[in-house]
């Protein structure tokens, strides 16, 4: 190593560009040009006797080496930001951006009211809200936030706070099953058409409940996909086939009698929502505002975490 080297030269701009993807890239976010960065990180890997990324004319990869240095490095960062923070004279102040990432209609109905609400408590509070159903890695993105719903895959470098469930119910138009008729068991939604939300894999399944009270995943015909649960519920109003929605989304809809459940005996199956952050020695006075006022609103009567 050149003992001439400022210490952690390059470190930012690595971290940067593995997380953006390219050198111009990370030059934006850093306010150098993509020339400046990749220089950088070559007087890095220089410096370390260490090659960290792969170059091809499309795109950069880091080599085991560099995936290990990211990984560290990420860590040691967060660490370092909340050491600050948790230190600075305005201790426990709620401040700087907050990376966010929500699924989408259950995002925009019952968190976004939430995040406006803390963004006018905390004038110093910045949200960067993305909308998506995606499964992202939170720390290869840069993403202070997540709200999941749905079954989470262990992972040591993440925390979870459950804030509640979402019921599922099968429902349909009264005018699609006038024309269609209802199905009697669970077999006979395979010669339905059905409303599915996007799948990450080929085989579609809904979760139903048996008498017994078992949990169980019955093979549906996927007809339409929609990533948006606003789209798929407008589409089921439309007549264009049965879907398993949430009840939070559809029950305005089921009292009016716009849509009408089905297979009801076989319903009941839930599934969990959590607020999810990656894994710091130091939890930021913004992460703990926001996971805060999540809990709060979760387990206050009447929320859509408890319908």
């Amino acid at each position: 190593m050149n003992a001439q080297s400022p210490p952690f030269a390059g470190v930012l701009e690595y971290v940067e560009t593995v997380r953006s993807g390219s050198f111009t890239a990370a030059g934006a976010r850093l306010g150098l040009t993509g020339s400046a960065i990749g220089k950088s990180v070559t007087r890095l890997e220089e410096r370390l006797g260490v090659k960290l990324l792969h170059r091809t004319t499309r795109k950069l990869t880091p080599t085991p080496e560099g995936e290990r240095f990211f990984e560290g490095w990420v860590a040691l960062l967060d660490d370092v930001q909340g050491l600050e923070q948790d230190v600075a004279v305005d201790r426990g102040a709620v401040v700087g951006r907050m990376r966010i990432h929500l699924p989408a209609a259950f995002g925009r109905r019952h968190v976004m009211p939430v995040l406006t609400r803390l963004a006018c408590e905390y004038p110093a509070l910045d949200l960067s809200v993305s909308f998506t159903e995606r499964r992202i890695n939170l720390i290869d993105e840069g993403v202070d936030l997540v709200v999941r719903i749905g079954t989470l895959e262990d992972d040591a470098d993440l925390v979870a706070r459950r804030l509640g469930r979402q019921r599922l119910v099968i429902c349909a138009s009264p005018s699609y099953l006038e024309a269609h008729g209802s199905p009697a068991t669970p077999a006979e939604l395979t010669g339905h058409a059905c409303i599915a939300g996007s799948q990450r894999n080929g085989q579609v399944a809904w979760l139903l409940r048996d008498a017994g009270g078992r949990t169980f995943r019955q093979t549906i015909r996927a007809r339409h996909e929609f990533s948006d649960g606003d789209a798929m519920v407008d589409a089921v109003a439309a007549g264009c086939g049965l879907s398993q929605l949430p009840t939070w989304l559809v029950q305005d809809q089921l009292d009016a009698g716009t849509l009408v459940r089905v297979l009801p005996a076989f319903e009941g199956a839930e599934m969990p929502i959590h607020a999810v952050w990656p894994r710091s020695r130091f939890l930021l006075p913004k992460q703990r505002a926001v996971i805060d006022a999540l809990v709060a609103d979760a387990s206050a009567s009447g929320s859509a975490y408890r319908m």
